[in-house]
């Protein structure tokens, strides 16, 4: 038995970082030093209508590679409630109201908050949050 893990060992020592998860390898973006103290955050969800779970999922992937490339945008996470699918919560993280409100002028923005009213529920609700820590 020892004599086949050595080799698979080795096989696993030489990979290197192709044997690290993925996760591990592209912690990319900024670090939580990074992220200024009074930082503005927003804490979204929107709900599907029943039957536009799948339209409003569609709608909303696209979102991820655009905010998270947005230079002004520090953190943005798009989550969906496993035991309600359809149900979005959106985490995002700005230096400032200023910056948001630049992320929200953006066309892509207004162009999925123009499909909300065919696919969700009651539209968006927000809470603008204030990063705070022990800076």
């Amino acid at each position: 038995m020892l004599t086949r893990l050595i080799p698979l060992v080795a096989v696993l020592t030489a990979a290197g970082p192709l044997a690290t998860p993925v996760a591990a390898r592209e912690a990319a973006g900024v670090a939580y030093a990074d992220i200024p103290a009074g930082a503005y955050s927003i804490v979204a969800q929107v709900r599907a209508r029943p039957g536009k779970e799948d339209e409003l999922r569609e709608a909303t992937l696209p979102l991820i590679p655009l905010v998270r490339g947005d230079p002004k945008n520090l953190v943005y996470f798009l989550q969906e409630d496993r035991a309600r699918p359809g149900h979005f919560i959106f985490y995002e993280v700005f230096a400032s109201l200023e910056d948001f409100e630049a992320h929200n002028a953006m066309p892509y923005v207004k162009d999925w908050f123009a499909k909300l009213p065919a696919l969700a529920e009651g539209g968006v609700e927000v809470m603008r949050m204030e990063v705070i820590g022990d800076r």
